[in-house]
């Protein structure tokens, strides 16, 4: 006999982890989360929260959002990606990145109810987890997992109570594995990987300074500063990154991972912080040093049996791109609402196969785009000729021959505003954010054609009610003047049939199919004089079917299914998708 049992036990708290368990008791699915250490993130580490997961937190409850909203740094805050010689020195170039640009900020604005924001994961963790037990999450502390065992009706987990040093066991009907980087649940469950760990070292110093004087002017994140000789190694860039505004700071820069990692002292950190901010006066308070290692390696198997992992588990990536807990969020969003159906007994076993398939290529997505953004470094590093020499001198007069007045200096300047302008593919790719596309057995496309790409799908999002893209979103209007997102009449833990006038037939559908399958379908005939209007016209313009089509959409706001119009027998054709994609 187990010494505890849940439907779902979840290894790890982070931002997948706690996601997770969110999702899954708001769906009203018992689970239990567990943490080896006494508490959640100590350090800010992932950040940058995109405005598909914002999307999630809004799915999560209008409070939710609100609250990342009112901890974090807003947009504006976010955009002047500068490079300089030092945060007191030199400018040498700047671009709007993460939607400061009014174009890019058009594009934000049209593609979502939600908005990016900087959420250290001090606050985005704590934020999660709270909504999580809130809402039914039995947490555990001080717990660490060991190993587990699985058989055709669940998972019996051993774990060691830190505590009291002795071992208890759970039994679950399915475990998920939310523990990072160094997954033991990963290697015990088989999972398979491409790539390499520890391709590069970093460290991250911690610290708090007013430095309000030195950026408020040219409010970033980030802050690349070059200074050939420095003691940051190797090409003398450092990264000083904004955790909150304006009093404290990240410092990140790397180190050779040949060799052993580097022991920092509080006075060598005081000046490496001195040094790259330009400020040798500047009394810094020293919270924190950690070393860590940047990995490119992805998941090509993300699920084994009844275990499933997600976040950085499953993809291990720097933080370029800014994609790390966005990513492992969304792994929930999709995981959680497939294990409600099976354990509600909605759906066959067969649903949660699609897991793995929806996800993994996601992995191998973010894990090259982030590791890709480093190595597009190089271009800045050639322009400002830090790559013809390792004499820090000559490397200096290299940067300064920009500034002469010669047809070689006014090649290099232009050479230079290209390099930053290149960087828009990891500061502002709102393509790799947003532009997800599932294909699997819980999508029925039918045989349409997936539309292609008009422009750079990194960068420009491309709405499309396509079955497996994200459902588009545009602002509806009720009766008494209120307004919503198609997003917000969608999610919630239940498919949704979305239609329009002449759709009466899908309506009756979906109310009769959702009594035989046990499950809530959400339905909103969009029209006039109907309870939502498309006054302005947006989803009449995106929404690719007639009035009397259909779109059913999954609980995490994708695209199942649509139809263009009516059809002779619209509950036998809705039957005949819902068994497809509930494996049924």
């Amino acid at each position: 006999m187990a010494d505890i049992t849940t439907d779902v036990l979840i290894i790890g708290t982070g931002p997948a982890g706690s996601a997770t368990a969110a999702l899954l008791s708001t769906y009203g699915v018992e689970n239990m989360v567990i943490n080896r250490y006494r508490w959640l993130a100590s350090t800010p580490r992932a950040h940058i929260t995109n405005q598909r997961t914002m999307e999630v937190l809004r799915d999560l409850g209008r409070n939710v959002e609100d609250e990342a909203y009112m901890f974090a740094a807003e947009q504006d805050l976010m955009g002047e990606n500068v490079f300089c010689t030092s945060l007191t020195g030199e400018e040498i170039g700047r671009m709007k990145s993460w939607g400061k640009h009014p174009l890019s900020r058009a594009e934000h604005q049209l593609s979502s109810p939600s908005h990016m924001n900087d959420l250290p994961q001090t606050f985005m963790e704590p934020l999660l987890f709270k909504t999580a037990c809130s809402r039914g999450t039995q947490a555990r502390m001080s717990t660490e997992y060991l190993s587990h065992v699985q058989d055709a009706d669940g998972v019996t987990t051993t774990c060691r109570d830190r505590l009291t040093n002795k071992d208890i066991t759970i039994r679950s009907k399915f475990l998920v594995g939310a523990d990072g980087g160094n997954s033991k649940v990963a290697e015990h469950a088989g999972l398979t990987y491409e790539g390499k760990m520890g391709v590069g070292g970093s460290m991250n110093i911690l610290f708090e300074a007013d430095l309000s004087r030195h950026v408020a002017h040219r409010p970033s994140v980030l802050y690349w500063v070059l200074q050939p000789g420095a003691d940051v190694g190797g090409i003398g860039m450092g990264l000083v990154r904004m955790v909150r505004p304006w009093n404290e700071w990240l410092i990140v820069w790397g180190y050779d991972i040949n060799q052993p990692a580097p022991e920092v002292s509080d006075d060598f950190a005081i000046k490496v912080v001195r040094d790259l901010v330009g400020d040798q006066e500047l009394k810094p308070k020293i919270k924190s040093v950690s070393t860590w290692t940047v990995n490119n390696m992805y998941a090509t198997k993300t699920a084994s049996g009844r275990v499933f992992c997600a976040g950085d588990a499953i993809h291990r990536h720097p933080p370029s791109n800014g994609l790390g807990s966005n990513t492992s969020i969304q792994d929930a969003f999709n995981l959680a609402w497939k294990l409600a159906a099976v354990i509600k007994g909605q759906a066959g076993l067969g649903l949660l196969d699609s897991y793995d398939t929806e996800r993994a290529p996601i992995a191998k997505q973010i894990v090259t785009r982030a590791n890709k953004s480093i190595e597009e470094f190089g271009p800045i590093f050639k322009a400002l000729g830090l790559l013809d020499s390792v004499d820090p001198v000559k490397m200096q007069q290299n940067m300064d021959a920009r500034c002469d007045d010669t047809d070689a200096a006014e090649q290099q300047r232009a050479a230079i505003r290209k390099a930053i302008a290149s960087k828009v593919y990891e500061f502002d790719a709102h393509g790799v954010e947003m532009n997800q596309r599932y294909r699997s057995s819980a999508i029925v496309t039918d045989g349409q054609p997936e539309p292609a790409f008009e422009k750079d799908a990194e960068l420009h999002f491309q709405p499309t009610t396509w079955p497996g893209a994200r459902l588009p979103h545009a602002w509806l209007f009720g009766q008494n003047g209120e307004k919503v997102s198609t997003l917000d009449l969608t999610g919630h833990g239940v498919f949704t049939v979305l239609t329009g006038v002449g759709g009466d037939g899908w309506v009756e559908a979906a109310k009769s199919l959702g009594k035989a399958f046990g499950m809530t379908i959400a339905v909103h005939k969009i029209g006039p004089r109907q309870e939502w209007q498309d006054l302005v016209g947006d989803w009449a313009n995106m929404r690719e079917i007639r009035d009397s089509g259909v779109l059913l959409v999954r609980p995490d706001h994708h695209v199942a299914w649509r139809a263009e119009g009516m059809v002779a027998d619209p509950q036998a054709e809705l039957r005949r998708v819902l068994n497809s994609i509930l494996n049924k």
